[in-house]
Formats: structure tokens, C-alpha cells, sequence
């Protein structure tokens, strides 16, 4: 029997997510201790998980028999009490890229149009060819997305606007004004998915809880991933209108985000002290890695994220050159940008690190 003849078209034509590979798995290939490799490919916290965050979920864990909470309702009354709006405007999903599935599952139909930047987030396409609509991809100016350019591609059959700020993969933010002002200009038939996953490392975040106010159509998407570094527990959530969050429950499968994740969000975000931590050893990590790319003569772009996009020249060349070395990067070619890496902030050491090995052109 040929299983293909048998799915939908749009799944055989789905492209697939590749992920970085994981330390063990380079370590492995190079025959060397993983303790010798540097991942700096994921955007992931250089400094761990919260401390806090780890506590609890080794209490939780001793619950491990029982069910998580369906309703993530401790976590959503925390959530509530940090952002100053109510528990039924929040949803927790399995990472907030389960979030950005329930948007295409809610509001997606064959033939209709989603309007993002390009590069942006790559799931922000996969999402949309996944529900057999079509993605309408706007070309970036100096980096951030271009607003104005996005919304002249609006029409009547755009569904959804995706827009990453800091933008990923290449770490410029647009700034609160132009943001508020494009979310306002836009028509009652589009929704605004505004992905936050980056916002702690901005010195002002934007904030568009004021329009979430006036009752517009948007959700803002943030993750535990990045400056609390739980992405091993797959845990995010969006905030917007109690009646965006109750449609996009209508599409959310029971137990989506386990216990252990839910117990580690909310110590984490009581864990004040580290998320400054690593706020302000992000900072000095991104001053490090520029005044050394100048040094090198490496053009990189401005940055209000944990990572940095850098010109090399052969991406991918460089790629496999730092990876035989233990250093493993992002190429970004995929993204349309086969000159660059994406490199994360590391630690100090690890930033000497990589930036010794990119003195050395490859082989």
C-alpha cells in the first residue's frame, strides 16, 4: 500500500524543519568529548535554565503520576499577575511554535494569504503552506521588517500577519511606534501574530498590550526558551483578547504542555535575579563578539537579540569548517542569505572561542 496516495497534498509538500544538531551528536561524529564542543547555533542560554526553574520541576517531577493541569490555570494566574491582564487572555502551548500552529488552525483556509518578512521565522511559512494557504513574503530593509512594504501586501484575502521583533534570524527590532502604528492601519480581517520570543533581551521591549486594550486582532507570542532557558521543556504562550485566547483553545489538544514545564515557567518567572543575570552578561557578550568581527573584519548586523548575523562569505564552507573544529554555528542559507552565519551570545569563553576560530579561514 502507498501511504502517500493517501494524505493530504499539501503534507507531501510540506518542506521540514531542520534543527541544529545537538552536541553529543557532533561529538560523536568528530570523535571528541562533547565537554570540547561550543553550540552556539540555537539562539539557547549560554548560562543554563533558572535556577528556581530546576526546583520546582524536580518537586513536580515527584508528581509524575499524575496528569498536568489541562488549563495551566497557576500558570496562567502568574502570567496574568506579571503582564496586568486577566488568566483568560493567556495560552500556554508545547513552545510558542504550537501557538503559531493554532493560528493556522483557526484561522487558515486553502487559497488564503498570510502576509511576513523574508527572512523571518521559518515556521511562519511552514505553518501557512501546512493549512494550504499562501505566503506572501515582503524583503526586509536594513534588517528589521519593512512595515510599510507589508502592509501595501495586504489584501483582501490576508488572514494573518506574522511579524518577529527582534526579528530572527538576523536580530534588528523595529521600534514601538512604527509597530503600534502599523498593527492600527491594518483591517478588521487581518490578524497580527506579534512573536516576542526575543523581547527580554531589548532594552524596551514594545508593548502592545494597548492595543490588546482596544480590543484589535493580535497575539503577542513569547517563550520560555531563550532568557530563562528552559527549551528542553518546550513551553511558551500568547496573550491577546479573551476571545482570541477562547478560538484558539477550540484547537488546542487536552495536557499540551506537561506538568514539569508548567511548574519551571512559573518559578521562573519569580527568578528576577537571574533573568538580570543574564540580561546584562548578554550585553557584554554582544560587545565582545562586535569589537572582535570589527578586529576580523566581519560585517555583522545590528542586534537587540542574543545573536548575532555575521558575513562570511561561503556560509556553508565556514559552517562545516567551525563544526570539524567543535564549534557549531547556524548556516543561513536556507534563509536566502548564503553569505552569513547566525551566531548566539555565548559565554565569555565561548565567544573567545569562536572568535579565534573564525581568524583561522577554513581549509
Amino acid at each position: 500500500m502507498n501511504l502517500e496516495s493517501l494524505a493530504r497534498t499539501a503534507v507531501l509538500t510540506q518542506p521540514v524543519y531542520e534543527p541544529g544538531k545537538p552536541i553529543e551528536y557532533v561529538a560523536r561524529e568528530l570523535g571528541v568529548d562533547p565537554a570540547g564542543i561550543v553550540k552556539l547555533a540555537s539562539n539557547e542560554n549560554p548560562f543554563g535554565p533558572s535556577p528556581r526553574a530546576v526546583e520546582a520541576a524536580k518537586r513536580a517531577l515527584e508528581q509524575g503520576q499524575l496528569y498536568p493541569d489541562g488549563g495551566c490555570f497557576d500558570l496562567r494566574q502568574k502570567l496574568a499577575e506579571v503582564y496586568g491582564l486577566r488568566p483568560d487572555q493567556f495560552i500556554v502551548g508545547n513552545g510558542s511554535n504550537e501557538i503559531l500552529e493554532f493560528l493556522g488552525r483557526v484561522f487558515l483556509n486553502p487559497g488564503d494569504e498570510v502576509v511576513m518578512g523574508a527572512p523571518a521565522f521559518v515556521v511562519y511559512r511552514l505553518v501557512t503552506t501546512l493549512f494550504e494557504a499562501k505566503a506572501v513574503e515582503v524583503p526586509l530593509a536594513g534588517f528589521r521588517h519593512d512595515l510599510a512594504a507589508m502592509a501595501r501586501a495586504v489584501t483582501p484575502r490576508t488572514k494573518l500577519v506574522f511579524v518577529g521583533s527582534p526579528n530572527n534570524p538576523t536580530g534588528p527590532a523595529n521600534p514601538e511606534a512604527e509597530v503600534l502604528a502599523f498593527a492600527r492601519a491594518l483591517p478588521e480581517h487581518v490578524v497580527l501574530a506579534y512573536d516576542e520570543a526575543y523581547a527580554e533581551y531589548q532594552e524596551k521591549p514594545v508593548d502592545l498590550r494597548p492595543l490588546i486594550r482596544e480590543g484589535r486582532a493580535v497575539i503577542c507570542l513569547r517563550t520560555f526558551s531563550k532568557i530563562y532557558g528552559l527549551a528542553a521543556l518546550r513551553v511558551g504562550f500568547g496573550y491577546g483578547t479573551a476571545e482570541m485566547v477562547t478560538l484558539l483553545n477550540r484547537v488546542r489538544q487536552p495536557f499540551n504542555v506537561n506538568a514539569i514545564a508548567q511548574a519551571a515557567a512559573i518559578a521562573a518567572l519569580d527568578d528576577r535575579a537571574f533573568v538580570e543575570k543574564c540580561i546584562q552578561e548578554n550585553r557584554a557578550g554582544m560587545a565582545q563578539m562586535q569589537a572582535g568581527l570589527r578586529r576580523l573584519g566581519l560585517e555583522c548586523a545590528p542586534s537587540d537579540a542574543n545573536f548575532l548575523l555575521v558575513k562570511v562569505g561561503d556560509g556553508a564552507r565556514w559552517f562545516e569548517a567551525l563544526q570539524k573544529r567543535g564549534v557549531i554555528v547556524r548556516p543561513l542559507k536556507p534563509y536566502g542569505l548564503p553569505e552569513w552565519l547566525r551566531i548566539t551570545i555565548g559565554t565569555r569563553e565561548q565567544n573567545e572561542r569562536v572568535l579565534r576560530e573564525l581568524a583561522a579561514p577554513p581549509a
